[in-house]
C-alpha cells in the first residue's frame, strides 16, 4: 500500500471519515464536492479499492462517465468484483448493454464476492442535512443571477459544514469570498487523552493530608497477606518498574545545592514540589518519600532508637567478622548512605540505613524508602506496633547482604529525604494523624480499563483524521481563493506546499495549468495540461481553457486531435464544441467557428466562455452582434473579465473612449494583475489626451509583466508621441531581441532612428524589415517620402 507516512497511525479512521463525507455529499446531490473529496481519498492510497470505487461512483454521478469507466478498467489485473459492478453501471449509461451484462455475470459467478465499503451498511436519511440544502439553494440562486442570496446561502452552509466544497467554490465564483481564517478558523492539533496514572506521572505529584507526596500505585500486592521467607524476600527486593524506576532521577530536585552528587539532578526539573511540601503542611509529621509500589502512609517513628541501633550494630559486626569479604561488601552501603545524611544526624542514621533490610528487626523504623522494610513492618504490625515477627527472626545473613547491596541508592535517597522533610530533629516531630495509618484512601485508583484505553485511542485517531481533512481543506481553499482573485503566483505557491501525492492529482494539475494560462506563461500551462491528460485522458473539465491555449500557441494539429477526442468522449459537452470552434477560428473559418460556439451555448446556457468566444469572432465583422454576445456572457457570469475586455474593445473601435475606459477598468478590477488589461486602460486614457496618466499605467504594466511584448510596444509608442526617443529606442531594442521576426517592431525602430536623425541605422532597420516582411514595401516607400512624421496607427499583432 502506498500510504502517506504521516497518516499511517490513523489511516483506518481517515478512511472511515472520507467514506462518510463522500456519501453525505452523494446523498445530498452535491456531486462536485463528492468528486473533490473522493479524489483526495484516492490520492492517499491508489491501490485501495474502496477509494477507487467511491471515486468512480462520484465521477459517474457527476456525468464524467468515461472517466469513471477508465478508472475501474485501467488495471484489469487488479480489477475486483466491485470494479466490475461499477463498470456495468457506466456501460449502461453509455448504452453498451452487452458489456454491462458481461460485467454483471462475472460478478455473480465470483465465489469470493464481498461487499466493499461503498456497498456496506451505512446510515441513510430521508432528507439531507440543513447545510447541504443551503448549499443547493446557493447553487440555484447563482444560476438565477441572485448573487446576494447565493452568497448568504453559501456562507450559512459553510458555517454549518465546512466540508461542502461546492459552497466555497460558489463564493469564489461570486467574488465575495472572505479570508480563509474567517471561513475556516484554524484548529489546534488534537492531543491524546491520558489515563490517571499517565496524567499523574506527567504532572506534579499530589500531596496527602499529612503533606507527603503520593506516588503512583505500583502494584496490586499492597494489601495482600504476608508470605514467609522466599516469597516475602522476592517482593521486598524487587524495584518498581515504570517511569519512577530510580528516585535519583525523579526526586533529585529535593537535594540541596551543596550536595556533592549534583550530577544526578535532572536539568529540567523545578523545585516546585519542595515548596508545596513545606508551605501548607509544615505542622505534620515527616517521613521519607513513598515508593512507587506503596502508596500508604508510614507508621510513626519511635522517639528514641539509640539503644536499638547499638544492638543492631553489635549483631551486624558479629556476623560480618566471620568473613572479611562479606564485611567489605557490606561496607559500601553504609558509606553511600552516610554521604547523603546531614552532619548533625550522621551517627543517628548510619545504623538504621545499613540494617534496614534485616528480617529479624522488623520493629525498627528504617530511613530507606524501599518496598521491603515498610511493607513488612506495616503488614506484620497491623496497628503499627513494633513487635518482631517470629518468621523473620532466623533469616540467613546472605539475605541481609543481598538487600543491602540492592538498596544502596534508595538508602541514600532516604536519608536525604529525612533531612528535607523533618528539618533535623525527629524527636520533636508530632505523630501523624490516625488517618495516615489507614491504607491511603485518598490515593487515586487505576480505574483505566483496557476498554477505556482502546476507546481513548480510537477517539484520538478520529480527531487526527478530522484534523487532517480540515487542514487539507484549508490548504486547497487558500489556493482556490488566490486563483479566483487571479493572484496566480500565490496560487502556485500554495499548491506547491501540498503533499506530493496530492500535487499529482487532476484537480491540482488543472489549477496549475489555469494559473500559468492567466499569467500568459503558455509553455508551462501546456506542460501542466499534458500531464493532466496523461493522468485522466477522458477528462472534460477545463478542456475549453486547454483548447484556447493551443489556439494561442498556434498548434493546429494538437488542437484538432483534442477536438476529436473530446467529441468522441461526449458529443453533448460544451467543452468539445468550444475546442472545435477554436480549431475553425485558428483556420480563419469564422462562420463555422461561430456555429460551434453557439452550439456550446445551447448545450450549456451557463457557459459564459462560449458567448465570449462568439463575441471575439464577431468583433471584426459586426460590432453590434459582438456587443450582444459579450453582454450575454456577463449576464451569465458578471465576473467574466474577458467579456468586459471585449466590450471595451468594441467601444474603443466605435470611438466611444469613455465607455471603453469604463469597461476596461471593470475588467481590471476583476483581474488586477493583468498587464494586458492595464495597458488597455492606458491606451484608452491616452485617447482622451492624458499622456502622463497613460504612461504611468504603461509603466505599471511593464513592471507587472516585463516579458509582455504587446505592453512594451504600446509604451514605446506613447514615449515616441511624447518625444522621449531614448527610452522608446531602448524598449524597441529589447522587443527586437524578444521577437526578432516581428516586422512591426523593426519598422517602428526605423521610424524612431529617422526621427532622431540617424539615417544610417534607419536605413539598416528598413532593410531588415523588408527582408522579414516583403509585403511592407509600400510602408517603407511611404516612410522614405516623409520627413520626421509621427507614428501612424500601425499596431503590433498579438502573439
Amino acid at each position: 500500500m502506498l500510504l502517506d507516512p504521516s497518516t499511517r497511525l490513523f489511516f483506518p479512521s481517515l478512511c472511515q471519515r472520507f467514506q462518510s463525507l463522500i456519501w453525505l455529499c452523494l446523498d445530498a446531490d452535491l456531486t462536485k464536492s463528492a468528486v473533490f473529496h473522493a479524489e483526495r481519498y484516492f490520492a492517499l492510497d491508489p491501490t485501495n479499492h474502496d477509494s477507487r470505487h467511491l471515486y468512480a461512483i462520484a465521477l459517474l454521478r457527476e456525468g464524467q462517465t468515461y472517466s469513471a469507466l477508465g478508472l475501474v478498467t485501467s488495471a484489469e489485473d487488479d480489477c475486483c468484483t466491485g470494479c466490475l459492478e461499477i463498470k456495468s453501471r457506466c456501460c449502461t449509461v453509455l448504452g453498451r448493454y452487452r458489456h454491462a451484462r458481461e460485467a454483471l455475470e462475472t460478478t455473480l459467478h465470483d465465489s469470493n464476492y464481498m461487499n466493499s465499503a461503498f456497498s456496506a451498511t451505512r446510515a441513510a436519511h430521508a432528507f439531507p442535512e440543513e447545510a447541504a440544502l443551503r448549499c443547493r439553494a446557493g447553487n440555484m440562486a447563482l444560476k438565477g443571477n441572485l448573487s446576494d442570496k447565493a452568497s448568504k446561502s453559501y456562507r450559512e452552509a459553510l458555517s454549518s459544514n465546512p466540508y461542502l466544497w461546492e459552497a466555497f467554490e460558489g463564493l469564489c465564483s461570486l467574488g465575495t469570498m472572505p479570508e480563509i481564517d474567517e471561513l475556516f478558523p484554524p484548529k489546534t492539533l488534537p492531543v491524546r487523552k491520558a489515563s490517571q496514572n499517565e496524567a499523574a506521572s506527567k504532572s506534579k505529584p499530589t500531596l496527602t493530608e499529612v503533606g507527603f507526596s503520593t506516588p503512583d500505585n505500583g502494584g496490586g500486592n499492597l494489601f495482600k497477606t504476608w508470605k514467609p521467607e522466599g516469597q516475602a524476600q522476592a517482593i521486598r527486593i524487587g524495584l518498581p518498574q515504570g517511569p519512577r524506576d530510580s528516585l535519583a532521577t525523579n526526586e533529585s530536585s529535593l537535594y540541596p545545592v551543596e550536595n556533592s552528587f549534583q550530577q544526578f539532578q535532572l536539568p529540567n526539573l523545578k523545585n516546585t514540589r519542595l515548596q508545596q511540601v513545606h508551605a501548607p503542611h509544615q505542622n505534620h509529621a515527616s517521613r521519607p518519600l513513598s515508593s512507587a509500589d506503596e502508596a500508604g502512609p508510614m507508621p510513626k517513628r519511635l522517639r528514641s532508637t539509640s539503644h536499638q541501633a547499638e544492638v543492631i550494630k553489635s549483631k551486624s559486626s558479629k556476623l560480618n567478622s566471620d568473613n572479611p569479604s562479606k564485611k567489605a561488601r557490606a561496607r559500601p552501603a553504609l558509606l553511600f548512605a552516610n554521604i547523603f545524611s546531614s552532619s548533625g544526624r550522621r551517627s543517628q542514621h548510619a545504623a538504621p540505613s545499613r540494617n534496614a533490610n534485616a528480617p529479624g528487626k522488623g520493629n525498627i523504623q528504617s530511613n530507606v524508602p524501599t518496598l521491603a522494610p515498610r511493607r513488612s513492618t506495616r503488614l506484620l504490625s497491623g496497628t503499627g506496633a513494633k513487635q518482631p515477627h517470629p518468621l523473620q527472626k532466623h533469616a540467613p545473613a546472605r539475605e541481609r547482604r543481598r538487600q543491602a547491596s540492592k538498596t544502596r541508592t534508595i538508602s541514600a535517597e532516604s536519608d536525604k529525604d529525612d533531612d528535607v522533610f523533618s528539618g533535623g530533629d525527629t524527636n520533636r516531630l508530632p505523630s501523624p494523624p490516625p488517618l495516615s495509618l489507614s491504607p491511603h484512601p485518598e490515593a487515586p485508583k487505576n480505574t483505566w480499563t483496557a476498554a477505556q484505553e482502546q476507546q481513548a485511542q480510537e477517539e484520538y485517531e478520529n480527531e487526527l483524521a478530522e484534523y487532517y481533512i480540515y487542514d487539507l481543506i484549508r490548504r486547497f481553499a487558500r489556493a482556490t481563493r488566490a486563483l479566483a482573485i487571479y493572484d496566480c503566483q500565490k496560487c502556485l505557491n500554495e499548491l506547491n506546499q501540498l503533499p506530493k501525492f496530492h500535487q499529482n492529482t487532476p484537480w491540482v494539475l488543472a489549477m496549475v495549468g489555469r494559473a500559468h494560462f492567466e499569467q500568459q506563461d503558455y509553455s508551462s500551462a501546456e506542460r501542466a495540461f499534458i500531464a493532466l491528460r496523461e493522468l485522466e485522458p477522458y477528462r472534460l473539465w477545463d478542456m475549453e481553457v486547454y483548447s484556447t491555449l493551443l489556439w494561442h500557441l498556434q498548434k493546429t494539429v494538437d488542437l484538432s486531435y483534442l477536438a476529436q477526442e473530446l467529441l468522441n468522449i461526449n458529443p453533448k459537452s460544451p467543452q468539445a464544441w468550444i475546442a472545435i470552434g477554436n480549431l475553425f477560428s485558428l483556420q480563419k473559418e469564422k462562420t463555422q467557428a461561430l456555429s460551434c460556439f453557439r452550439r456550446a451555448a445551447q448545450l450549456d446556457s451557463t457557459c459564459a466562455y462560449a458567448y465570449t468566444l462568439s463575441g471575439h469572432e464577431s468583433i471584426d465583422e459586426d460590432l453590434d452582434k459582438a456587443i450582444n454576445f459579450f453582454q450575454s456572457a456577463l449576464r451569465t457570469d458578471p465576473r467574466h473579465y474577458n467579456a468586459w475586455y471585449g466590450l471595451g474593445t468594441c467601444y474603443l473601435r466605435m470611438s466611444k473612449v469613455r465607455l471603453a475606459e469604463y469597461h476596461y477598468r471593470k475588467a481590471l478590477e476583476i483581474h488586477s494583475r493583468s498587464a494586458v488589461l492595464m495597458g488597455c486602460v492606458g491606451m484608452a486614457v491616452e485617447r482622451r489626451g492624458e499622456r502622463e496618466g497613460a504612461l504611468e499605467l504603461f509603466d505599471r504594466a511593464v513592471r507587472l509583466a516585463p516579458e509582455n511584448a504587446l505592453v512594451r510596444y504600446r509604451r514605446a509608442k506613447i514615449l515616441v508621441s511624447m518625444r522621449k526617443y531614448g527610452p522608446a529606442i531602448q524598449d524597441l531594442e529589447e522587443l527586437r531581441m524578444m521577437t526578432p521576426e516581428e516586422s512591426n517592431v523593426v519598422f517602428q525602430l526605423a521610424k524612431v532612428y529617422r526621427l532622431i536623425g540617424d539615417e544610417v541605422k534607419s536605413a539598416q532597420m528598413l532593410a531588415v524589415a523588408r527582408d522579414i516582411s516583403p509585403k511592407s514595401a509600400n510602408k517603407i516607400k511611404k516612410l522614405l517620402e516623409t520627413v520626421k512624421d509621427e507614428f501612424g496607427d500601425d499596431k503590433m499583432e498579438e502573439g
